[in-house]
């Protein structure tokens, strides 16, 4: 933690992680870990009292849910829609998490889940082990995430226009937003080093921005990057073509959540990705 750190503590039960501020006891964000379905964050809290940077279940995607990873035709079935979409209802499988750890060490919160990904019969298509931490100064919140995928068998993911760490944010069409990165575009489907979106949170209108950081260690980096129409944004490892994990090895993938508490420049946010870079993989 750094010398303006804000100190962590986590609290545990079966089916959450909810990571609180050490000294007062406010609340940072919460990873749902819900039996029988999908594990993801939501709220979490921007620096200062800026608001919610997640929004649970949207009309427009009821799928999605805050910071989340979801994944598209792994050996042929999906774990992106949860069977909410009719069109891919036929073919989505289902999830089986479990808190494997949680804890803090010199003020940074740390948490593992593990799920296992079945098919819609119930057989085992792969597991996917997140690994998590938490640090909060004074106007950034990072979060870090070291994830890991394997499988007994051969996993094949098909090509697709996204899948993989997926944020999504409160966005609202009257309000805007606008979605940059390390690379100066905010087109769809294109390689960079970071996204950053920049969005008034609807709880308490301030502007904040939010950034996405793809670490050089990556297969594949710099990722290609999905970014929606309601600024939904994924380092996508699917979007570049057809991948595989062969049987009994992983893939294992690093990305930063950037949170500030204000609107920053992106010469801010390349200075968080040198940082984040040049740590060791």
């Amino acid at each position: 933690m750094t010398d303006d750190g804000v100190p962590l503590d986590i609290e545990a039960a079966a089916d959450a992680v909810t990571v609180v501020r050490a000294e007062d006891r406010a609340p940072v964000l919460i990873h749902h870990v819900p039996a029988g379905a999908r594990p993801f964050l939501h709220p979490i809290q921007a620096p200062g009292g800026a608001g919610v940077i997640t929004e649970d279940a949207p009309p427009h995607h009821p799928w999605q849910h805050g910071l989340y990873i979801g994944l598209n035709d792994v050996n042929g079935a999906g774990f992106w829609s949860e069977g909410l979409d009719p069109r891919r209802a036929a073919i989505d499988g289902t999830f089986d998490p479990v808190i494997e750890s949680a804890g803090t060490e010199d003020g940074v919160a740390t948490w593992a889940i593990r799920t296992r990904y079945l098919a819609n019969d119930g057989t085992p298509v792969f597991d996917d082990r997140q690994s998590w931490s938490a640090q909060l100064s004074a106007g950034l919140l990072v979060l870090d995430l070291t994830w890991s995928l394997g499988a007994d068998h051969e996993v094949v993911f098909g090509a697709y226009d996204y899948g993989g760490l997926f944020l999504r944010m409160p966005f609202r069409a009257d309000a805007g937003g606008h979605a940059e990165s390390s690379e100066g575009t905010s087109a769809d489907g294109q390689r960079a080093r970071w996204v950053a979106v920049r969005m008034p949170l609807p709880d308490t209108g301030r502007e904040v921005s939010v950034a996405m950081l793809d670490h050089p260690g990556n297969p594949g980096s710099p990722v290609t990057w999905r970014i929606d129409g309601e600024l939904g944004i994924c380092p996508s490892p699917s979007i570049a073509g057809q991948w595989s994990i062969p049987a009994g090895e992983q893939a294992t993938f690093r990305y930063r959540l950037a949170v500030f508490g204000d609107l920053v420049t992106p010469e801010t946010i390349d200075a968080v990705w040198r940082t984040y870079a040049g740590e060791a993989a």
